[in-house]
């Protein structure tokens, strides 16, 4: 009986224990599933926040593609402009050396043309200065056609002419009275102004004759003169090398010219051209 007992009691302790350990058990259990669940819930939401996100950022993702695609579009269009543009300053620019080149023909002329005043003012002024000096001198008043005094008042004549710019008259007086007397010691002077007159005619070809005349003459005072204006008259001809030839036989045989500065300055203007 009391065997019994004992086996009753250790049955219900053993019922009892594996009640426990089931009550354990279950209660582990529904931990463990309540930390599923959660999982599953904290899954859910991470899926419907992504499902949510994609509905929100898709068309922030569309708008950003096609700006971007726009952006493009303009970039492209930019670059067209600018090539437009570039091609138009290049044409600009091409015309612009064309006016250059041809400025620079236009400066060349003016430049002649501007020489060809600045002589003849030099020539006039020293026209007057002869002129002066032969006003001081003595003529004598009984003396035969073109003797020392009547050449000199002739000479004096055709100056006036040539000043007042009646170069017709003044080439015959000084044709005149360099074939009555090419020994006179004005002969060279009227020589040389010939030689102006047919050059401020712009008869170049005739000047440039008439002024190699002037070396024909021994201990002239007019070869520097005639020398620079070999020079002018070829240049005004367009016969550059030969000008620059006449302006360096200038720089070479009178360096003590007053010319000598206007030479060189006049060679090294061609030489640049």
């Amino acid at each position: 009986m009391v065997k019994s007992s004992k086996i009753i009691f250790l049955f219900a302790l053993i019922l009892t224990n594996s009640s426990l350990l089931f009550s354990q058990s279950s209660k582990n259990y529904d931990k463990e599933l309540r930390r599923l669940n959660a999982k599953i819930d904290r899954v859910r939401v991470l899926v419907d926040s992504l499902e949510f996100n994609d509905r929100l950022l898709l068309p922030e993702l569309m708008s950003a593609f096609r700006k971007s695609v726009s952006s493009k579009a303009q970039q492209d269009s930019i670059t067209v402009v600018m090539m437009k543009r570039i091609n138009t300053l290049n044409n600009k620019i091409a015309k612009l050396e064309n006016q250059a080149k041809f400025m620079d023909s236009t400066s060349l002329e003016i430049y002649n043309k501007l020489v060809m005043i600045e002589n003849k003012i030099v020539t006039l002024t020293n026209s007057y200065n002869e002129m002066s000096q032969m006003k001081s001198g003595s003529i004598a008043a009984t003396e035969p056609q073109f003797n020392a005094a009547k050449y000199k008042k002739h000479y004096m004549k055709s100056l006036g002419f040539f000043q007042n710019q009646e170069y017709d008259s003044a080439i015959k007086g000084f044709a005149d009275l360099v074939s009555s007397d090419a020994t006179n010691d004005l002969a060279d002077n009227c020589q040389y102004w010939l030689a102006e007159c047919y050059y401020s005619k712009k008869d170049f070809k005739r000047a440039v004759g008439e002024f190699v005349k002037v070396f024909n003459y021994a201990g002239t005072d007019k070869d520097d003169d005639a020398q620079l204006k070999l020079g002018l008259a070829y240049q005004s001809m367009g016969s550059i090398e030969k000008a620059k030839q006449e302006f360096q036989r200038l720089i070479d045989y009178f360096p003590g010219s007053e010319y000598y500065p206007k030479a060189k300055d006049a060679l090294r203007k061609l030489s640049l051209d």
